[in-house]
């Protein structure tokens, strides 16, 4: 059986991947520290191991082309693309949410505003996130700890959407728990892992795991995701360093890549 096959059927199950995303996908987590500029042979190559047929990956570059994201270049018989400067801002913030490590701690004080305040889980008309908080109260501000059931109820009061993302995240986590992958496999696994992590973490307030069902496996989602980008880090990069034929070999990833989730370097 396929081992990425439980992820692809996962990204398939929301309807028609939009390749032009898991373009961009590629870029923060594979090209961006490695020089900032892939061969179209290699994305082909790597999108192509989850489904993609090079027809589509040639038209949503030519749509990022368009848009102003990416711009191309040709050496020979060798065509490569790189991000713009409109691309590069758009990667800062997102990529410091996206690679941020897992909190050291569990939350011991929660802060409750209200009306909410953007980028926290919303409570009805309110708001609750960990504290400490440094900005200044628009309204109703309490600090303090939840008890009994709370966490529950403030899972239960989550976004419907949001919730089905978690649950999704959670099954591609469990799915590649262990895996032992090809270095090409573990660059497709870990391009649909980054690829869903991306999406939920830029779209909704994280969801600590303090209020996370008992029962849910995993409970710690940033943490489970920093352990599997640790086990499939070292095989996904030797297959960037990999040269065939229109697919050259990229440059060695740059100093920011082992500070990932926290540090990648093995204990």
């Amino acid at each position: 059986m396929d081992p990425l096959k439980p992820l692809i059927d996962n990204l398939n199950a929301e309807g028609r991947p939009r390749i032009w995303s898991l373009v961009i996908t590629v870029f923060g987590d594979s090209v961006q520290h490695r020089g900032g500029r892939i061969a179209t042979a290699r994305l082909s190559r790597l999108l192509g191991r989850i489904g993609v047929e090079t027809g589509a990956v040639r038209t949503a570059l030519s749509r990022l082309s368009q848009d102003g994201w990416v711009e191309g270049k040709r050496s020979g018989r060798t065509s490569s693309y790189t991000l713009t400067d409109r691309g590069l801002q758009e990667f800062g913030p997102a990529t410091a949410r996206i690679y941020a490590p897992p909190r050291q701690r569990p939350v011991g004080e929660w802060v409750f505003d209200w009306p909410g305040v953007e980028g926290a889980l919303r409570l009805g008309q309110g708001s609750l996130r960990p504290a400490p908080v440094t900005d200044t109260p628009g309204g109703l501000r309490m600090t303090g700890t939840l008890t009994g059931d709370a966490g529950t109820q403030v899972r239960a009061s989550l976004d419907p959407y949001h919730a089905i993302a978690l649950e999704r995240m959670a099954q591609d986590l469990t799915a590649l728990s262990g895996i032992d992958a090809s270095p090409l496999d573990a660059a497709a696994a870990r391009l649909l892992l980054v690829h869903r992590w991306r999406r939920l973490v830029l779209r909704w307030p994280e969801v600590p795991a303090e209020l996370m069902p008992e029962d849910a496996a995993p409970r710690d989602l940033r943490r489970a995701m920093a352990e599997a980008y640790k086990h499939l880090a070292p095989a996904a990069e030797a297959w960037l360093d990999t040269a065939d034929g229109e697919m050259p070999a990229m440059p060695p990833a740059g100093p920011d890549f082992s500070l990932r989730f926290g540090g990648l370097q093995t204990p």
